[in-house]
C-alpha cells in the first residue's frame, strides 16, 4: 500500500504527513533529527493492514513548515495533538526515533491519556544536559556524521556520493535512495542541501539540552529498541529507562542507529510483535 501525502494547516505552521489508511488502530511514527516521514516506508507497509498509520514531517523537516524559531518540545507535541485531533484520534500508539524518543517520554509524562504505548528506537540525551556540556556541545554536534547530510553540496551528484558514505545509507537500497531523494532540494543559489534547516537543528538541540526527559515514573507501556550498533550500548545509558518506565520491554535488534533503514525485517517484526501485545493485532 502506497501512503498518501496530506497536510495539516495550523495558524503558525503546516505539517506535511504520510498516511496509510487501511487498518483501524491509530499509530503515529515520529522520525529523528534531520530525517523525514519517508524513513518509515518499510515499517508502514509491514503494519498497514492492522493500523491507521500517520507519519508526519516534524516542523523544520521534510515538506513541513520551517519557522525561524520555536522548536520546543511543547510546540512539537502541540503539532502532534493537533494532527491527532484532525484525525479524530483521542489516543494513539507512538513509535519514535532518536530525538523524538525523548519527545515521546516527555509527552507520556505530560499528557499520558493521549499515548496508548511508546516505542523508543535508540533514543538520545534523556537527561537535562549539565551546564559544562552545553559549552562544548555546539562544537560537537556540528561534526556529527549524520548532520553532514545537510550540505551545502555543489551538485546533486556530489550530495549523493557523500551521503552514500553515511551509516544509515550503507547498503544504498531502493528505500534508502527514496529517503535521500525526498530529503534534499536545490537551494536558491544553485547548491543542493537538506530540507532540514539550521534553525530547526539549533532549536531542537537547545530543547534537548534544557528539558529533562524523566522526572518520575511513567506507566505507559513502553518498548526500548536497542540496535546492536546504536548509540545506547552501555548499561548506564539504559538505566534511566529501566528505572523510570514501570511497564518496559527491552529488545535488541540488528543494525545501527537507523535499524528501520539498515535491518528493516527484524526491526519491523519487533515493532509488530510489541504492538500486537498492546492491541491484539496478531499476525
Amino acid at each position: 500500500m502506497i501512503p498518501v501525502r496530506q497536510t495539516l494547516s495550523k495558524p503558525d505552521v503546516e505539517i506535511s504527513y504520510l498516511e496509510w489508511h487501511q487498518g483501524q488502530e491509530p499509530l503515529l511514527l515520529l522520525h529523528g533529527m534531520g530525517d523525514h516521514a519517508l524513513v518509515w516506508l518499510s515499517l508502514g507497509e509491514h503494519l498497514a493492514a492492522d493500523y491507521h498509520i500517520v507519519a508526519p514531517d516534524m516542523r523544520g523537516h521534510g515538506d513541513s513548515s520551517k519557522p525561524e524559531k520555536d522548536y520546543s518540545f511543547e510546540s512539537a507535541i502541540a503539532d502532534l495533538e493537533a494532527l491527532m485531533d484532525k484525525l479524530g484520534w483521542s489516543t494513539a500508539h507512538v513509535v519514535s526515533h532518536s530525538w523524538t524518543g525523548k519527545l515521546a517520554v516527555i509527552w507520556a509524562r505530560q499528557n499520558p491519556q493521549r499515548l496508548r504505548s511508546i516505542t523508543l528506537i535508540d533514543p538520545i540525551f534523556i537527561w537535562k544536559m549539565p551546564s559544562f556540556l552545553k559549552i562544548t556541545f555546539p562544537l560537537l554536534y556540528r561534526v556529527l556524521p549524520f548532520l553532514k547530510s545537510m550540505g551545502p553540496f555543489a551538485s546533486y551528484e556530489q550530495a549523493q556520493e557523500q551521503i552514500k558514505q553515511l551509516s544509515q545509507y550503507q547498503s544504498w537500497n531502493v528505500i534508502q535512495q527514496q529517503v535521500f531523494q525526498a530529503g534534499i532540494e536545490q537551494k536558491p543559489n544553485g547548491t543542493w542541501g537538506s530540507k532540514f534547516t539550521i534553525a530547526a537543528r539549533d532549536g531542537i538541540f537547545a530543547a534537548v539540552m534544557e528539558v529533562p526527559g524523566f522526572i518520575g515514573p511513567i506507566d505507559t507501556p513502553a518498548l526500548f529498541i536497542q540496535p546492536e550498533k546504536g548509540v545506547n550500548r552501555q548499561n548506564w545509558q539504559i538505566q534511566p529507562y529501566t528505572t523510570n518506565l514501570t511497564n518496559l520491554e527491552l529488545c535488541r535488534v540488528p543494525g545501527n542507529h537507523w535499524p528501520f533503514l539498515t535491518a528493516p525485517e527484524p526491526f519491523n517484526q519487533t515493532v509488530a510483535k510489541f504492538l500486537a501485545t498492546q492491541t491484539g493485532n496478531g499476525h
